[in-house]
This record gives C-alpha cells, structure tokens and sequence, in this order.
C-alpha cells in the first residue's frame, strides 16, 4: 500500500508492525484443555458391623482409588509462565451420586499461574496432607487404607485457598492458606460446614498446610504439618474458632525396578476442651511387580489413641492389568481393636466396638 503522504506512510507501517507483532503474541499463547478421569468399583464385603451381621455390596466411598473426572487447562503465555486450571468432580458409580458433599467440582476447581519457580493456586484444592504421604503409602487411598482409620487423610482438601508448590533440584515446598477450610454443610470428613470468611472473627474456619520434601534417585523423604480452625456450627469437635485439629507427617520411602517400600508416622492432636484427643499412626507397606501385568500390595497400619484405645490393621491387594486402561483388582483386609476400639476394615465402614473385622472387594477399575 502506498500513500503520497509520508506522514501517513509511516502511521501506516508503525500499524502493520503492531498488528504483526500483535499476532505473534496470540499465535505463540498457545493453550489446551484435557478430559480425564477414573471409573473404579467392585463388591465388598465385610462382616462385624456395628449394627450385627455383615455387609455385602457396592461401596459408596472408594475402590482401589476414588471414582473421578476432570479437566486440566493450560496455556502458554511466554516466557516460561503458563496460566492453569483444574475442575475436578469426585463421585459414586454405584448411584450417579456427586462426593464430597455434594459438590460439582467437590476435589478440585482452582485456577493460578505456573512456571520455573512453581506453581501459584487460587480456589478449592488438594493441601500438603494429600500430598504428603504420595510415595511411602503403597496402597493409597483405597477401601481399605489409612482412610479407614483417619478419613481426612483421604480428603484433605481446602476452600478458599491460596496454594504454592515447587521443586528444585530435588527438593519440593509447599504450602498452602485457606480462608475458609470447608464451605459444605453435607456432613462427613470433605463436608463439616466450616465456611470461614466472618468479619469480626478472622481465626474462624482458617487453614495452614505446609510440605517439605526431598527424592533423589530411588529414594525419598518428606515432612508436613496441618492446623485447622472451627467455628459456631461447624461439625464436632471443631464447633469453636478457639478449636484446632492438626496433623503431622513424616515418611520415607526407597523404590527399585519391581517395587517399593515405604513407610511413616501422622501425629494428630485435637485441641478442643472435653472433646480434645491425641493419636499416632504408624504405616509401613511393600509394593511388588513381577510383570508388566501383575502387581502386589501389602500394608500394615497401627493406631494408637492415647489413653483411650488401638487397633492394629493388615492390608494385602493384588491387581491385574486387562489392557494399559483397565485392570481388576482384589482386597483383603483384618482389623483388631482394642476393648474400647472402633475402627472399621473399611472407609466409611462400621464395626462393633472392640470387635475385630475381616473385609474384601474385587473391583474394576478403568482410566481415561
């Protein structure tokens, strides 16, 4: 294009610039969102319930793993730093039913920014806890599991959170800040009405996590630490700002070609007048791969509550891979509680006080 004005001549190029640079900027903020998930359930059985006899059939809570689908997003803004999100919804094949109170996106819905430094998180998102115990814990979140004895294990997640992560050259912090722990009023462990975000008292529902950890090669070793707040409302023993429910961990594991061992202790202290309580949780469990198909899983688990009651659990699992997607699964478990013990075999389970229990599943599980 051609003007005899020069002046206009020049506007006309600085324009053509801009906009090619412009377009250079967009077509280099490249972005895409992933669908993914896990389908996992089975038959289980276990016999002593609290209210006698035995129970058989599909569990609401958990398999192998919990039943989940989700989207992950990312877009590159150059320079190293991407934008990130996740939706994340966690629920029960056996009825169609939504977990963590009910909640769409009830394991994750957080949005940040990552790069070379870390990763910066804003909304509903995993905290350190279920971070921590990631490599030592051989059989993870399962039926039958640590969840069985200290269900937040299984979902420590927080609302209203500011979370960071990062590793360097081995090393991984994190942390994360919740101004309001739990904003469901659905009841259980993800679902305790604690909403937070009460003027007049900041110390209300308020939530501190934080990890340190390091791999290096086959092995590794990580601690953290979680302090939660109550508030007028919110589900026992945390009814007061005043209340705290905190957790400690520490574990190690070392892994080799065809499988690994890990283990660790969770301290927990409830500092809430008559209700207050402390207990420990020593784990320590061995995975085996013989092939490329077969996989072995055992753990043993103890829980002492001080000056009140034990338990001491034994889990065994086998798997088999159909396909790199599908895979079935069996579980056994043997709970035995003290006089005054009441821990289930299974994860939102029941037993008779200071009855021992015996429980199994044989489950499907399917990824995509």
């Amino acid at each position: 294009m051609y003007f005899k004005n020069k002046g206009t001549e020049v506007k006309v190029k600085h324009a053509l610039a801009a906009g090619l640079l412009l377009g250079a900027g967009l077509a280099h903020a490249q972005s895409n969102v992933t669908l993914y998930g896990i389908v996992d359930t089975g038959i289980a059985y276990y016999n002593n319930a609290a209210t006698g006899g035995s129970f058989i059939g599909e569990p609401t809570l958990t398999g192998k793993v919990p039943s989940r689908f989700g989207f992950k997003g990312v877009e590159d803004l150059g320079g190293g730093l991407k934008a990130v999100f996740t939706l994340e919804s966690g629920f029960q094949p056996g009825t169609g039913n939504l977990n963590y109170g009910g909640r769409l996106f009830g394991r994750q819905a957080n949005v940040g920014l990552s790069g070379d430094w870390g990763t910066v998180l804003l909304g509903r998102q995993n905290n350190m806890t279920f971070y921590v115990t990631g490599n030592a814990d051989v059989i993870g979140p399962s039926i039958f599991s640590l969840a069985s004895v200290d269900p937040y294990i299984a979902s420590a997640r927080s609302d209203s959170a500011v979370g960071y992560m990062g590793k360097f050259s081995g090393v991984t912090l994190g942390a994360t800040y919740s101004f309001g722990r739990d904003g469901s009023s659905a009841g259980g462990p993800s679902a305790t009405n604690c909403a937070g975000n009460v003027a007049g008292n900041y110390q209300a529902c308020k939530q501190f996590t934080g990890l340190i950890g390091y791999d290096y090669q086959n092995f590794g070793i990580s601690a953290s630490y979680d302090q939660m707040r109550g508030n007028t409302g919110a589900a026992a023993p945390l009814t007061s700002s005043r209340y705290t429910d905190s957790h400690s961990v520490i574990n190690a594991y070392y892994k080799w070609s065809t499988g690994r061992v890990g283990g660790g202790w969770i301290h927990r202290n409830v500092s809430a007048d008559a209700a207050s309580l402390r207990s420990d949780i020593y784990f320590i469990g061995v995975s085996y791969l013989p092939t490329i198909t077969w996989a072995f899983d055992a753990q043993a688990i103890r829980y002492q509550l001080k000056s009140r009651a034990n338990a001491t659990m034994l889990i065994g699992r086998a798997s088999y891979s159909l396909s790199k997607r599908t895979s079935l699964y069996g579980l056994v478990g043997w709970v035995a509680n003290s006089q005054n013990g009441a821990v289930a075999i299974a994860a939102g389970g029941s037993v008779a006080t200071g009855g021992n229990q015996f429980g199994t599943m044989l489950g499907i599980q399917h990824t995509f």
